[in-house]
C-alpha cells in the first residue's frame, strides 16, 4: 500500500499495511521439503548419518575444524560452558545488550555471569568495560555479534590472553558475517549459533558449536548425548549394546531430520545474507536524514550478516518516545520488536545475583530507546518501503 499522508493508524488513520509484517521470518522451500522427506524415509531419525554431515559442511562453511550440533542456541552455550569446565565460584563476563541465554547458561554450571557494558554506537560489548570486570574468579568472557555485526575480536582476543581467559563467541545473529575478512565461527576459542526460525538459516530448533579443539568438541558430543561416550549409531555399527555414561549430560541431540533441513538451507546462505544487506541498504538511506531515528553504527572492518535492524527512538520532541512509536508502527502493520532488556534487569538475575539499574549505563539508556524493524529474506522491496513508509508516517505525525 502506498505511504498514507493522513493521521497515524494509532489514531484512526488508515494503517500502510493490514497484514502485519513480522520483524523475522523462515523461508522453506519446496527443496528443503524433499530434504526432510528423504530422512523420513530412511533408517535414522536420529544419531544418523546426517549429523555428522551437517557438522562438517557446517564447520566448512564458516572455516572452523570442528563443529558440534546441538538442540538449540541455547543448548550450544551450555554445552561450550560444560566444556570448559565452568562451575561455581567462576565468572564469566557476558554483555548486558543480549539475550537471557547468554548469561544463563553460565548458571546452569553453578558459575557467575558478571555484566559488562556495551559500546555506545553498536551495542557490541565494550572491551573497556570487560577490562575494568576481569577478577580472580574469571574464567571466560562471552562476546556477543549483537544484530549480526561481530565484536571487536582482535581486542578482546589480547584481553582474553593476557589474563588466561577462554573467548566465546555467542555468533548466534552473526552466521554469513566476517570481522576483517574472517568468518564468523573462526574468531573465537568457541562460537556458538542458532537455527531458530528467525535466525539466518534453520532447522526448526537447532545450534551448532565450532572450535578448532578436538578436546573441546569431543567433550561437548558427550555432554549433548546424556554423558554417555558413545551414540546408538556406533553401538549398532559396532554390533555391541555396552554403553558408559562418563558424565553428567543432557539430551541436547540435534535429529537427521533437522540436519537435512540445515544443510538445504545452508546451500542458501550466502544469497539470504546478502538479501538482508540490502534490505538494510534501504533502511540506512531512507534514514540518513530522518530526524528523531538513529541507526546503529556500522564498523568499517565488518561484514554485517543482519540478524536484526536496529534503531534509536531518539527524543527531543514531545511525546516522542519509544513506547508510543512501536504501538505506532504496530498499529501501521509494521510488526516492530525490542532486542533486548538488559539481562541484568530482569528479575530472576536482580534476586539471584543483586544486580540492578546503574551497573551498565549505556545497554540500560540504549533499551529505552531501540526497536527492532522487520528484515528477512523473502522480504519483497516493497516491504522494505512499507516499513520506510510507516516509519515516515509516524515521524511526521509525532513532529
Amino acid at each position: 500500500m502506498k505511504e498514507d499522508p493522513g493521521r497515524p493508524a494509532i489514531e484512526g488513520g488508515v494503517p500502510v499495511r493490514w497484514t502485519l509484517l513480522p520483524y523475522g521470518r523462515q523461508w522453506i522451500s519446496p527443496e528443503d521439503e524433499q530434504r526432510v522427506l528423504e530422512v523420513l524415509g530412511s533408517d535414522w531419525l536420529t544419531t544418523g548419518p546426517k549429523v555428522g554431515e551437517f557438522e562438517k559442511r557446517f564447520a566448512t562453511a564458516v572455516g572452523a575444524g570442528e563443529a558440534v550440533a546441538v538442540s538449540s542456541g541455547t543448548a550450544a552455550l551450555h554445552a561450550a560452558m560444560a566444556a570448559l569446565g565452568i562451575g561455581p565460584g567462576d565468572e564469566v563476563i557476558v554483555p548486558a545488550m543480549t539475550f537471557a541465554a547468554t548469561a544463563n547458561c553460565v548458571v546452569y554450571q553453578g558459575g557467575t555471569p558478571v555484566f559488562a557494558d556495551v559500546d555506545p554506537g553498536t551495542l557490541l560489548l565494550d572491551p573497556a568495560s570487560v577490562r575494568g570486570k576481569i577478577g580472580p574468579g574469571t574464567r571466560a568472557v562471552i562476546a556477543v555479534d549483537y544484530a549480526g555485526q561481530p565484536c571487536e575480536y582482535d581486542e578482546l582476543g589480547k584481553i582474553a590472553d593476557e589474563h588466561g581467559l577462554a573467548l566465546l563467541d555467542d555468533a548466534c545473529h552473526a552466521l554469513g558475517g566476517a570481522y576483517r575478512g574472517r568468518p564468523v565461527g573462526s574468531l573465537a576459542r568457541l562460537n556458538t549459533f542458532s537455527f531458530h526460525p528467525v535466525k539466518h538459516i534453520t532447522s526448526g530448533e537447532g545450534g551448532m558449536i565450532t572450535t578448532e579443539d578436538t578436546d573441546l568438541a569431543s567433550r561437548m558430543r558427550i555432554f549433548r548425548n546424556h554423558g554417555i561416550t558413545t551414540d546408538h549409531r556406533q553401538r549398532e555399527r559396532d554390533g555391541s549394546w555396552v554403553y558408559e555414561m562418563a558424565d553428567l549430560g543432557y539430551n541436547y541431540r540435534l535429529t537427521d531430520i533437522q540436519c537435512a533441513l540445515g544443510m538445504s538451507q545452508l546451500e542458501k546462505l550466502p544469497a539470504w545474507v546478502l538479501r538482508r544487506q540490502e534490505i538494510a541498504g534501504i533502511y540506512s538511506e531512507a534514514f540518513s536524514d530522518l530526524e528523531g531515528i538513529t541507526p546503529l553504527a556500522v564498523r568499517p572492518e565488518n561484514f554485517h550478516a543482519y540478524h536484526l535492524y536496529v534503531v534509536r527512538v531518539e527524543p527531543g520532541r514531545p511525546g516522542w518516545d519509544r513506547g508510543r512509536v512501536f504501538r505506532a508502527l504496530r498499529a501501521e502493520g509494521i510488526g516492530v520488536n525490542v532486542h533486548y532488556i538488559p539481562v541484568h534487569l530482569h528479575p530472576f538475575y536482580r534476586k539471584r545475583f543483586g544486580t540492578g539499574h546503574g551497573l551498565c549505563p549505556v545497554a540500560e539508556e540504549a533499551y529505552e530507546k531501540i526497536i527492532s524493524l522487520p528484515i528477512f529474506p523473502r522480504m519483497t522491496d516493497a516491504d522494505a518501503r512499507d516499513v520506510v513508509h510507516a516509519v515516515r508516517k509516524v515521524a511526521r505525525a509525532f513532529s
